[in-house]
Order: C-alpha cells, then structure tokens, then sequence
C-alpha cells in the first residue's frame, strides 16, 4: 500500500497479531528518535498501524517526512 497524503503523509499497516503490530511502532519508534523526527502513530483494532507524518515546524509535508516514510518501509523488508 502506498502512503497516501492530504495535510499529512498517511499510511495503514496491517498485521497478524497485535504483537506484531506493537513491534512494528517500537520499532518505528526507535526509528525516529535516531532520524528526530516524530510521526504520529496510531494502534487500533488490535492489528493496525496508522502511521502520519507532518513537519509541524513547516506546517507542511517536506522531504523530511518523505524520507522518513520510505525508511518506514524499510523496516518490512
């Protein structure tokens, strides 16, 4: 699934299990405490990752979060 973006950069992670989707966001997290940049993430339905990102400082999308998005991805592979 691509990221989708309106106001912010969005995308929904699918998984097996809570666990692994809880996985996935201290992993994201980890992620952007090294790259200091901050999504906003969102668990629901036990399974599903909601993952936004937005440069607050720009009040827009920027290369930052783009960047970010595909190293997000990264993490999947």
């Amino acid at each position: 699934m691509k990221w989708n973006s309106d106001k912010t950069l969005n995308k929904v992670f699918l998984f097996n299990s809570f666990k692994e989707a809880l996985n996935f966001v201290n992993q994201v997290g980890d992620l952007a405490e090294k790259e200091n940049h901050h999504p906003d993430i969102y668990l629901h339905d036990y399974k599903k990752v909601k993952i936004s990102l937005f440069t607050h400082e720009k009040q827009a999308i920027t290369a930052l979060d783009y960047s970010l998005a595909k190293k997000i991805d990264n993490l999947l592979l």
